[in-house]
């Protein structure tokens, strides 16, 4: 939880406030209050302003989810933020103050005035604020994270807007978002006397003090309860040139149910399939089924493992279609066995009648040759 900065700074801002007005000159840019234009102008110390009123009030800063608060894993969205002044004024008090040489129905005409514009004390004004998550699951996108509303009057309501990502992985339920908000507000108005014009400053009616306030706004938003899938288990392989049957068990790890699901698989070159979609049925948060795909595999295939795309598509609680994210089947392709074919049998058939009359030849050639061969000299 972020907390807002505590009584020290304020008390530095109200001490640095006396000072400059004890300097009397410094140069700073004009509030609405002192006038359309922002010009640099003189600063009269309390002896050329008079007291009159004392506003109780401030403004009241709520912040809420413009639209529906509810988000889907994995979605990346553009949060709209409706930021409300709720400041309310809970009464004035009339200071002991008289200025000398007023008559009585004037000073009370000037006190009067005075009082209107203590009104503006529950207007808040250069409102910064910055979006923050306090979970892992949810990440503000920085390009869009300091937002400004340059005034608030109360009654009123501004617009701003973040781009928040949500993981994928997120549990259903509710979260909170912080919204740290820094802004100005009139904290008291004074009225110029007629000795200020012993300044110069002939068209001042009153000198405005502004403190700042710190504080962290809360912002509710809950992540859908919806089903979730993964592959739990993968069986049978594919083989070249071959049709196999691969059996893909899918499991719902989430909350819902998802209604009349069919599994889905996303086949590419070098594999193939005739039916690509099996229906599934219902399945319960924690509950599995199994979907049966026959896949083809080109003879010329490369031997690996092979990664499917597959989706499960089915109905949500609210009768909406929906789609699981991609879901990866991982098959591995094995080769095909090397057989003889029929002609290299022939061949091989060929060349071993070849060899075998070969052989048979020269062995004739041989006993015809001992046959006529010349007798013993002894005969």
């Amino acid at each position: 939880m972020i907390q807002a900065p505590g009584k020290t700074r304020q008390e530095i801002m109200k001490k640095a406030s006396r000072f400059t007005l004890v300097l009397l000159i410094i140069s700073i840019t004009a509030f609405p209050a002192l006038g359309d234009d922002e010009t640099d102008f003189i600063v009269p110390d309390y002896g050329y302003t008079v007291d009159y009123y004392r506003s109780y009030g401030e403004p009241v800063l709520k912040a809420s989810v413009t639209g529906n608060p509810e988000f889907s894993r994995g979605e990346t969205a553009n949060l709209q933020i409706k930021i409300a002044n709720k400041g309310v004024i809970d009464g004035f008090k009339r200071l002991n103050v008289n200025q000398a040489g007023i008559s009585d129905a004037n000073e009370e005409m000037l006190a009067k005035a005075e009082m209107e514009e203590e009104k503006e004390c529950t207007t808040a004004k250069n409102i910064n604020a910055v979006l923050v998550s306090g979970t892992e699951y949810i990440e503000v996108k920085s390009a869009s994270n300091i937002q400004n509303v340059e005034e608030l009057e109360t009654g009123y309501t501004a617009n701003i807007q973040y781009t928040i990502k949500i993981d994928s992985d997120t549990p259903a339920g509710n979260y909170e978002l912080l919204l740290p908000v820094s802004y100005d507000y009139q904290a008291n108005v004074r009225t110029a006397t007629g000795e200020i014009i012993n300044l110069g400053l002939t068209d001042m009616e009153y000198t405005i003090d502004y403190d700042t306030k710190e504080e962290t706004l809360r912002i509710p938003i809950s992540i859908k309860s919806e089903p979730k899938f993964e592959v739990t288990e993968v069986s049978g392989n594919l083989k070249q040139g071959e049709s196999r049957v691969i059996n893909v068990t899918y499991m719902n790890t989430r909350e819902e149910v998802a209604q009349d699901a069919t599994a889905r698989i996303i086949i590419m070159t070098p594999l193939s399939t005739q039916k690509s979609m099996v229906r599934l049925g219902d399945i319960g948060p924690g509950e599995s089924r199994t979907a049966s795909f026959e896949i083809a595999s080109a003879r010329e295939a490369t031997v690996k493992n092979y990664g499917i795309d597959s989706e499960i598509k089915y109905v949500d609680k609210d009768g909406e279609t929906s789609f699981s994210n991609n879901l990866k089947v991982h098959v591995p392709l094995e080769a095909t066995e090397k057989k003889i074919s029929i002609t290299g049998i022939a061949i091989i058939l060929i060349i071993l009648i070849a060899l075998y009359q070969i052989v048979n030849m020269y062995r004739k050639r041989n006993r015809n040759n001992d046959e006529t061969a010349p007798g013993d000299e002894n005969e």
